[in-house]
């Protein structure tokens, strides 16, 4: 497989613009919330007081589309996430593979951890990840559980679902609760309908996962969570990432383990 440095440059000339979940498996891979200024300080704050969806990574300086911080050359966020998407007063209007032509020099970027990080963590350790096997995106639910709210951001959060044979669960807690930066530990085993998933067969983003009869689902915040609080907020204007579509970094997923 080509390295991330090859990946990135296929994925800032549009010519990647798949699910990241299996690629630059051995680095550090991050959500993407981009909004203007006046919005900025509300949702760091939402971030803090709801570090599992929404651990921080990095924030860049206001109108600055660069990064350096986790990456060996500059990494470019209006061109190197593969594919994003726009939101507009709160309602969804178009997914691009890249946002040049709509930067605006008072954006501020926010990175959040993603559990993409840990998965090739669980793959060293012998522990078989559904989704990649399955050369599919992970499985995305909105749940019941409620963020705790900051100005205009609110809602409910969004977890990933990944299912294990009982056997691996115990050894799936102890290496996630590792990377407390891509959320860490799972925050629900089991039931779904517990946290308000009726149809575990139908994801709210991503693909469906086949659950086998000795296989348990284990559900993980995720950073998906503030495109719903994103809805609700309102913002005259907010980009992310598509869902699966991550920012791959260049820093080794190693040293984030605790």
């Amino acid at each position: 497989m080509e390295n991330v440095q090859q990946l990135r440059m296929k994925i800032r000339a549009n010519e990647f613009t798949k699910p990241t979940t299996g690629y630059g498996m051995d680095r550090l891979q991050a959500n993407v919330v981009i909004l203007p200024k006046k919005y900025a300080y509300d949702f760091l704050l939402f971030c803090i007081r709801n570090p599992k969806p929404c651990p921080i990574l990095e924030i860049t300086d206001t109108g600055s589309p660069y990064i350096k911080k986790y990456s060996d050359d500059i990494i470019d966020i209006r061109t190197d996430v593969p594919k994003y998407r726009v939101f507009k007063n709160g309602e969804f209007v178009d997914e691009p593979l890249d946002i040049k032509d709509i930067w605006q020099d008072d954006f501020v970027t926010f990175l959040l951890g993603c559990s993409f990080t840990f998965e090739n963590e669980l793959i060293n350790n012998g522990i078989p990840v559904k989704h990649i096997n399955q050369g599919k995106n992970v499985a995305m639910y909105i749940t019941n559980i409620e963020t705790e709210p900051a100005g205009s951001f609110r809602g409910n959060q969004v977890v990933s679902m990944r299912p294990f044979h009982y056997s691996l669960i115990p050894r799936v807690l102890e290496i996630t609760s590792r990377f407390p930066s891509a959320h860490g530990s799972p925050i629900h085993i089991g039931d779904p309908t517990q946290i308000g998933i009726k149809d575990i067969h139908s994801p709210d983003f991503g693909d469906s996962i086949d659950i086998a009869e000795n296989e348990v689902p284990v559900f993980w915040a995720c950073g998906v969570t503030p495109q719903v609080a994103l809805l609700n907020s309102k913002p005259d204007i907010t980009i992310t990432h598509a869902p699966g579509h991550m920012l791959i970094t260049d820093y080794p997923t190693a040293k984030l383990a605790r």
